[in-house]
């Protein structure tokens, strides 16, 4: 007697830590196609859209403080910056007080960017955001919070092996 072919549709049974690894990478699959949606809709992904509405919420921000909040490196946040300006999204100031300082604003293009209502990441996450409970949001925030605070300390441990691996 010769057994079914197995279902190539079928869910294996994962495992807790698998399951939330796979729901992890689903998201960002989901977040990636959206935010290529965006570009092409937009002309801005949707980790430059998140950086036009930071910098359109708090006009003068700091690229450290934008690069502290977003919890990014500020080369990474710097690239960003200058990909934006360069598309006329984004304006670099010089701090009056403190001609050391960049202070970062919106374009008028950018504002417009900024106020784009549909088809954005943020409205996805709005709409889910909505279905949930306040105690739902706590324990997904909570659950989030402590994986990206795992995954930095992991990061930080594994570089610093491998510097001392190095050296």
């Amino acid at each position: 007697m010769t057994s079914a072919p197995p279902d190539p549709g079928a869910r294996l049974p994962l495992g807790e830590v698998l399951e939330f690894l796979r729901l992890l990478w689903e998201v960002d699959h989901a977040l990636q196609r959206a935010s290529k949606g965006m570009d092409d809709a937009f002309g801005v992904t949707g980790p430059q859209r998140l950086v036009i509405r930071i910098v359109g919420r708090f006009p003068g921000i700091l690229a450290g403080q934008l690069a502290a909040t977003l919890r990014i490196h500020p080369s990474t946040a710097s690239d960003i910056v200058q990909r934006l300006e360069r598309r006329g999204l984004i304006k670099r100031t010089r701090d009056a007080r403190d001609g050391r300082r960049i202070l970062l604003g919106l374009t008028e293009q950018g504002r417009r960017v900024d106020s784009e209502p549909g088809g954005t990441v943020e409205g996805a996450v709005e709409q889910t955001l909505a279905r949930l409970s306040p105690a739902e949001l706590r324990g997904a925030r909570a659950a989030l919070t402590a994986l990206a605070t795992t995954l930095h300390r992991s990061a930080d441990d594994l570089s610093t092996e491998v510097g001392r691996m190095r050296a």
